[in-house]
Parts: structure tokens; C-alpha cells; sequence
């Protein structure tokens, strides 16, 4: 029997005819982006055991305020800061807008949050399209500002995973933290230098990349990062969760570090 058109009239949530199982990624991706919002807001509000000298949990980093003042940029938490403002939230909103604003995660959470739509060929659970020319969702036009603050985060890493090799009494060493401190800048490091703004802003202001040799090497750089951009996304995502969960553990429970040399 044949089926009816639908029209506009007639809209039917998720309507569709795949018999495959379509809905299995847009259900992996809710539960794995849901997994780390709820750890990601807990150790954000939390704000205590970031820090195992020498290692800084990259949710906090750049510290720039600590409640006695050590180890931050700008010394003591001033009094009149409410309570629920920690260092982490005087600073994650810059790793979280690059993120949010992602060619790759806006199309991961529309499908697997919004249903915007679930997936290709199936119906939106709703009549009207929501599209990007209103709060809250035109600010994804300004990803690529958000990139050269990640830029700067991605140095300011860096510098940590530096202050990562030196001990007590500036003994050289490198420990597990170390490594994986590393690990988190090299994750990151291969996400935002893939980044398709990255790209256009290297490649995209020429018109014969053969007349510009410096910046075609750069452009088949970011491009060979790029193909991978998904792949990037989830392993620097899982990475810096595992990161700030180390050294949260080795705070909590004063951890001695096994260190070489």
C-alpha cells in the first residue's frame, strides 16, 4: 500500500523510511557530549582540587585567581566575587564558545540534542525551522574570534605542561602527569590548528595558493588536520576531561607522581 505525502499539515515526528539504524549516532553523541557536560559543570562549580604542584588541571588554566593567591596570575580571589564564581568560570567560556561554535559539534548537538534534524532523511520533531539568524544560536557566527583566543589557550597549555617538568627544588623530571598534560596540548593542539576558520583565513584571502608557497604549505597543513576534524574533536574532548580527572584525583588523595630522571 502506498504511503501518503506528507504536507504541511501533516507533520509526523522523526517520519522516515530507513530501516537502518540511524538513531545509534545521534544517541552516542548525547551520551558522551551529556557525560561530559555533567562532569565538566561539576569540576567547574566545584572549584578545589585543580592543582597537584606542578600540575594545573586545564579546566583552571590560566589560573587567574586562587582563594590564598598561589600559583595564580592575578594572586587572591577578591572578596566581593560571589561564591559560585570560580577561577574555571572566569575562563572556560573561551574553550566552550570555540567549542560550541564548531562547524563539527554545531552539526553533532543540532542532531543529537536539538533532533535539528536526527539525522539525514528523517523528520524534525517539530513544524518550523530554527535556524542561526536569532539568539542564542547567531553568535556560532563568530567562531572564528573564538579561535584566536583558543590559539592563545593552546600556548598558555604549553607553558603548563613546561612548569609539568620541574619538582621540588626545581628538580628536571617528567612524570605521568607530565605526559599527560602533553598529551592534552598535542589533542588540542591537532583540533583548533584543523579548525575550517583556520583554514579560510590562511587559504581563503588568495587566489592562486601556486603564487603564495607559504601559505599553500600552511593551508595542506591545517587541511590534513582537517580531514580528520571529528576524530580530533572527540579524542581532545575525552582527553582534557581525563586530564583535569588525573590531577583532581591526585589532589584529593595527595598522589606521589612516579617521575623519571
Amino acid at each position: 500500500m502506498q504511503q501518503p505525502e506528507l504536507t504541511l499539515t501533516e507533520h509526523r515526528p522523526f517520519q522516515t523510511q530507513r530501516k537502518d539504524t540511524w538513531w545509534v549516532q545521534p544517541m552516542a553523541v548525547f551520551i558522551g557530549l551529556g557525560v561530559f557536560i555533567v562532569y565538566a559543570t561539576f569540576r567547574v562549580f566545584l572549584g578545589e582540587h585543580y592543582l597537584h604542584d606542578p600540575y594545573l588541571s586545564p579546566f583552571y588554566s590560566p589560573l587567574l585567581f586562587s582563594p590564598d593567591g598561589s600559583h595564580s596570575w592575578l594572586g587572591k580571589m577578591p572578596e566581593w566575587m560571589p561564591p559560585f564564581i570560580t577561577p574555571a568560570v572566569l575562563i572556560l567560556w573561551a574553550p566552550l564558545g570555540f567549542r560550541f561554535t564548531c562547524y563539527y559539534y554545531r552539526g553533532a548537538y543540532y542532531k543529537a540534542f536539538w533532533a535539528d534534524p536526527p539525522s539525514c532523511s528523517v523528520s524534525e520533531p517539530r513544524k518550523g525551522y530554527r535556524g542561526e539568524h536569532s539568539f542564542p544560536l547567531i553568535i556560532q557566527n563568530i567562531h572564528r574570534y573564538f579561535m584566536y583566543i583558543a590559539i592563545v589557550f593552546l600556548g598558555i597549555l604549553s607553558y603548563d605542561v613546561w612548569k609539568a617538568l620541574w619538582f621540588e627544588d626545581g628538580k628536571f623530571g617528567i612524570g605521568i602527569g607530565t605526559i599527560i598534560l602533553a598529551g592534552n596540548v598535542v589533542l588540542l593542539g591537532g583540533y583548533t590548528l584543523g579548525c575550517h576558520s583556520l583554514r579560510h583565513l590562511v587559504g581563503g584571502i588568495v587566489d592562486l595558493l601556486s603564487k603564495a608557497p607559504i601559505r599553500r604549505n600552511m593551508y595542506n597543513c591545517i587541511s590534513c588536520l582537517n580531514r580528520k576534524h571529528m576524530l580530533w574533536a572527540w579524542m581532545s574532548l575525552c582527553w582534557v576531561g581525563f586530564s583535569d580527572l588525573y590531577v583532581f584525583i591526585a589532589s584529593v588523595y595527595d598522589l606521589k607522581d612516579w617521575i623519571t630522571f
